[in-house]
């Protein structure tokens, strides 16, 4: 909500960065215990104009403040909750508990802990540090307006064959042959936007964005492979990129899929990286950008 100021177009934003949140419930008898680890971010757009104009500060909401906050709805949480939950039941906070906050955007990214199996049983209270992230972001509006975004990040991909590339643009600086059988190696980074426009339309099934992003992450991880006896044939990073985007939206009630591949196996030590944002509601209308 920009405010025109002294003959500029005013918008102002502040945050804490990095509060870094650990919780653990147990179940009802006590035996079994559940834990994350979630990194999060927040801003709030808020009216304080006084405090760049006249040194008031009085409209101005601290970042230690929001840190503590954190903490304190995190204990609160007396059941499991996923960080799509966490980060709208925070931004539903700020915005209704200070009266000058019109817009929260919380950021959460959840470091892969999985639980441990001894002996081919699943143990009650260990755990080990997996590879891929689970991120999100919700934007919370005063008037219960909700934008939800959530994401993977760092999915390590490879398959050792059924890749090419091939009719590239060959000129006096291309040194790369064509071929139609090489290794595909790369680390995805991905995320989706819910359709979800309400804080009031979100599901009130227990951990259900949980299981959504599994979902996703599993409609992304086949798509890339193909059936398992012989795979699915790669002509470029590209059109995998495409087929796995076209994947997930079809399966799931999204707006749009953004999806980004580094490739991790090179002859050179820099990274090429290729980016595929896709929206469902423009007849897959996409924007390529490689590097």
């Amino acid at each position: 909500m920009a405010k025109e100021l002294e003959g500029f177009n005013f918008e102002q934003r502040h945050g804490k960065a990095r509060v870094r949140v650990g919780r653990v419930w147990r179940s009802k008898d006590g035996c079994r215990h559940f834990m994350v680890e979630w990194n999060v971010n927040i801003s709030l757009l808020s009216n304080c104009v006084a405090a760049y104009v006249r040194d008031d500060n009085s409209d101005i909401v601290a970042t230690d403040t929001m840190k503590n906050t954190v903490y304190v709805k995190a204990k609160e949480c007396s059941e499991q909750l996923s960080a799509e939950e966490f980060a709208i039941l925070l931004g539903k906070h700020f915005t209704s508990f200070y009266p000058q906050v019109f817009t929260a955007i919380v950021k959460i990214v959840e470091k892969p802990w999985e639980r441990i199996s001894v002996n081919g049983q699943p143990h009650e209270h260990g755990f080990k540090l997996g590879s891929e992230k689970h991120t999100t972001e919700a934007i919370v509006q005063k008037s219960g307006v909700l934008q939800l975004t959530s994401g993977v990040e760092g999915l390590s991909l490879l398959k050792t064959t059924q890749s090419g590339f091939e009719g590239f643009i060959r000129d006096k600086y291309t040194a790369l042959p064509e071929t139609r059988e090489r290794m595909l190696a790369t680390e995805v980074t991905a995320s989706w936007r819910y359709s979800y426009e309400s804080v009031s339309s979100i599901p009130q099934k227990s951990l259900y964005f949980n299981e959504q992003y599994l979902n996703v992450k599993k409609v992304l991880v086949d798509t890339f492979f193909g059936p398992p006896e012989r795979g699915v044939y790669s002509a470029s990073v590209q059109s995998t990129l495409l087929q796995m985007a076209k994947a997930v939206l079809g399966r799931f009630s999204l707006t749009y899929t953004y999806i980004c591949t580094y490739c991790v196996y090179s002859h050179a030590s820099s990274h090429v990286n290729s980016c595929l944002h896709i929206h469902a509601r423009t007849d897959f209308i996409f924007c390529f950008n490689g590097f």
